[in-house]
């Protein structure tokens, strides 16, 4: 028995699942930046640099996107993290929701 790789397909999982991780990362260091410009913790310069970096980030992971062929792919992914969330913060929420899904009364 041997075992056979799709070195490509492999390829693509792990860079979208990179790609997707990223983007996270760089949802919650905007939500941090909105807070602490909210807060007036940064001056001009220092939003001026972080909005620029951010906006980097953003185009360099569009490019691999882009160059990969994994703009759907990582969407996707995002799409079903974002679903898992959801439903974890509604069970924090409405922790009846667990009883509910345990089937217990």
């Amino acid at each position: 028995m041997s075992l056979t790789v799709d070195e490509k397909g492999l390829k693509h999982g792990i860079l979208t699942l990179v790609v997707g991780l990223v983007e996270v990362i760089q949802d919650a260091l905007e939500a941090q930046a909105v807070n602490r410009m909210e807060g007036g913790e940064l001056s001009e310069a220092e939003l001026n640099r972080l909005g620029e970096s951010l906006m980097e980030l953003d185009e360099a992971l569009e490019q691999i996107k882009a160059d990969h062929g994994i703009t759907e792919s990582v969407a996707d992914l995002r799409n079903g993290l974002d679903d898992v969330v959801d439903e974890v913060v509604d069970k924090l929420v409405n922790p009846a929701r667990w009883l509910e899904d345990s089937g217990k009364p």
